[in-house]
């Protein structure tokens, strides 16, 4: 499969209230957030969505309130990680 672009247009582009400089990464977090919060992308590969680390992009369902969907896969995977990050 290719990568997918989505274009916006230009008014929609201008009526957003964020800098151009950091357009691209906001609106790549928003969507990453959207498609993992609907449970249509897994934490891991919304978060290389989003361009954030597992830290950054946890903080940052945190700070949107947006829950974790939470199974023993991801367990296992977050204790592996816990467990590299103690060494």
């Amino acid at each position: 499969m290719e990568d997918i672009i989505i274009e916006i247009p230009s008014d929609i582009a201008m009526a957003l209230k964020v800098p151009d400089k950091d357009m691209a990464n906001i609106l790549r977090q928003e969507l990453a957030i959207q498609l993992y919060a609907q449970n249509l992308l897994s934490f891991g590969k919304s978060r290389q969505l989003a361009q954030l680390s597992k830290w950054e992009f946890a903080e940052l369902l945190g700070r949107r309130g947006t829950e974790r969907h939470y199974d023993q896969q991801s367990l296992k995977e977050d204790t592996e990680f816990a467990n590299d990050y103690d060494k």
